[in-house]
């Protein structure tokens, strides 16, 4: 929790707490948990796979996989307020767009140790996504400051960060780099 809190603090502008390993009742008490910190914060949560948890915790989203938002009768993807969903190619991002997703997550575009020994998709995949739907699209997979503008120009809304995050000293420092904000202000 320590971690999510310094990411919270350090200016993330929303959270994603994906724990695919726990079960639901342990995901959901873990979820509590960061819901304090990113309130005390004032960023987001978006909770992951579990909608139920989601709206019990007050999320501000929930991010689903594909086949989870496919088992979701209509009537309960309706009474979901937000959701986004992870996509892998474009007629899984047409096809999330049609169900309803308020936006989508496309990865892994760059290599990543999340993803090892799998080749990313790379950047023209990211341009057909972007170009294929009407929602805000968000890339995943090996983000780094440097990559964030050819990222952008692919049409990208913004990207998401797993284990950059994760495992640097200083999250604020990460979160402001790839926001493009120097830190001397110039």
């Amino acid at each position: 929790m320590q971690r999510l809190e310094r990411i919270a603090a350090g200016g993330a502008d929303a959270v994603i707490l994906r724990e695919k390993d726990l079960p639901e009742p342990e995901y959901a008490v873990l979820a509590e948990k960061a819901a304090e910190i990113c309130q005390g914060c004032q960023v987001p949560l978006i909770l992951h796979s579990f909608p139920q948890s989601a709206a019990k915790c007050k999320a501000a989203a929930v991010q689903l996989p594909l086949p989870v938002l496919r088992g979701l009768s209509p009537e309960r993807r309706e009474q979901l307020s937000r959701f986004g969903v992870s996509c892998h190619a474009v007629s899984e991002a047409q096809e999330a767009e049609a169900a309803g997703a308020s936006y989508l997550i496309a990865g892994h575009i760059f290599a990543t140790d999340c993803k090892k020994g799998l080749p990313g998709r790379g950047l023209p995949f990211l341009h057909d996504v972007c170009s294929s739907v009407q929602i805000p699209v968000y890339a995943i997979g090996g983000m780094t400051p440097e990559r964030v503008p050819a990222v952008l120009d692919a049409g990208a809304a913004g990207v998401c960060v797993m284990s950059g995050l994760m495992q640097c000293d200083d999250p604020a420092d990460l979160i402001r780099r790839l926001k493009g904000e120097r830190q001397d202000g110039i």
